[in-house]
């Protein structure tokens, strides 16, 4: 069977979610005074990313809520027993300065606007319905997807293989017929290949090579490259770097 949807991963995907967090958080300590007690910013960034890739491990592997992980980040982070209500808090003073930098990269909205006509599109988040769903209204791209689901709500995380499943279900399609894009190896390169679904990873970076692209993830470094893998009719995009 032929693909005729396309699934998407959010943050890092289709958002540049790394640079929203580091200037986001920079902006955060500095108006919180903190910056200082780090020794310097680059420190103060490489804590936190260290400490929300360890809260959202938690997360992934239910053994925290959604809620629940973004308190002890901040708890972690301070190495400070702060209460809900203060972890909240601060956490959503930094959300202030995190939107303030959200941004899509730049080959987002031309390879939705070449693949519109001919695919279908939905998106599957290892994060809230809550945040994707204001995030992609936000950025003006919210109508792109006719349905979005996210692991604190399907109660199911990827790479498992039920979490890719859910949204085939969704869209009422077979894995075979559902390409999943998104930009980590494991998570959502690896998974989607193991749930039968045509996996194209973006690795924007650049930083991995070789593979088998017959038995894996493909590997692309720009969406520019998706409509020759999907096979579409459009002359956007451009050969794979990756055979």
């Amino acid at each position: 069977m032929p693909v005729v949807a396309v699934l998407w991963d959010v943050d890092d995907t289709l958002f540049d979610y790394t640079t929203a967090d580091r200037e986001g958080m920079r902006a955060h300590l500095a108006a919180e005074g903190l910056l200082a007690g780090f020794g310097t910013p680059e420190l103060a960034l490489a804590r936190w990313r260290e400490v929300t890739d360890s809260q959202w491990a938690r997360f992934s592997a239910g053994e925290t809520t959604f809620q629940g992980q973004r308190r002890d980040r901040v708890r972690v982070f301070l190495e400070t027993p702060l209460s809900d209500a203060e972890a909240d808090n601060w956490f959503e003073r930094y959300i202030g300065h995190y939107e303030t930098a959200w941004a899509l990269f730049p080959d987002v909205l031309p390879v939705l606007d070449a693949l519109g006509a001919d695919y279908r599109h939905a998106v599957l988040s290892n994060s809230s319905l809550t945040v994707q769903e204001r995030k992609l209204r936000v950025l003006g791209v919210r109508d792109r997807f006719e349905t979005v689901l996210c692991a604190a709500e399907l109660g199911i995380s990827k790479p498992d293989a039920a979490a890719f499943h859910a949204a085939c279900e969704a869209l009422e399609l077979a894995p075979r017929q559902v390409a999943y894009v998104g930009d980590h190896p494991e998570i959502d390169g690896r998974g989607a290949a193991e749930a039968g679904l045509l996996s194209v990873w973006i690795d924007r970076d650049g930083a991995c090579t070789g593979g088998d692209a017959q038995a894996g993830p493909r590997r692309i470094t720009s969406l520019a490259e998706l409509p020759a893998i999907l096979g579409a009719d459009t002359r956007f995009g451009a050969p794979s770097t990756f055979r």
